[in-house]
């Protein structure tokens, strides 16, 4: 079973309404979720906040903490995962932002991406380096992790 099912299954199941934030992959999530019959139960809404504006105008990220950490950063995935939930109907979030490539640098490189994961009650971040794997690569890795851990939140 692919993972975007299983997501929606899972979801739909335990009553659970998702929100999805992407920078890098562009609605590349929300896509996967709405690719499968039924997601409608279970996806509220995606934000696509590709620019820094973006991320501050609909999901109230700080330009603090953007001016301290980066658009690239686990403070900002945060920041992401819990605005969704503020300004959706959903009950649990995940978020990424990375650097897709071509490019990058030797702080920040090509493959980076940084995830947060949100309930109610509390958030989660994590940064993965998936390496240089090519635009296409770093998206298609970044939205299968993102989908694990919305299944690893949502009960089986």
């Amino acid at each position: 079973m692919s993972r975007a099912k299983n997501v929606v299954e899972r979801a739909s199941a335990a009553g659970i309404v998702i929100a999805t934030v992407e920078s890098c992959t562009g609605g590349m999530i929300s896509a996967a979720i709405t690719d499968i019959a039924g997601s409608s139960r279970v996806l509220d809404r995606g934000f696509v906040t590709y620019s820094n504006a973006a991320k501050m105008d609909m999901l109230g990220v700080s330009a603090d903490t953007l001016d301290a950490y980066g658009a690239v950063s686990e403070q900002v995935a945060a920041e992401m995962a819990a605005g969704a939930l503020k300004y959706s109907n959903a009950t649990l979030s995940v978020s990424v932002t990375g650097i897709a490539g071509p490019g990058g640098s030797d702080f920040k490189p090509e493959g980076r991406v940084c995830f947060g994961i949100a309930t109610r009650s509390s958030v989660e971040t994590q940064q993965v380096d998936f390496g240089a794997l090519g635009r296409a690569g770093v998206r298609g890795a970044t939205v299968a992790h993102a989908l694990e851990l919305l299944l690893r939140k949502l009960p089986n």
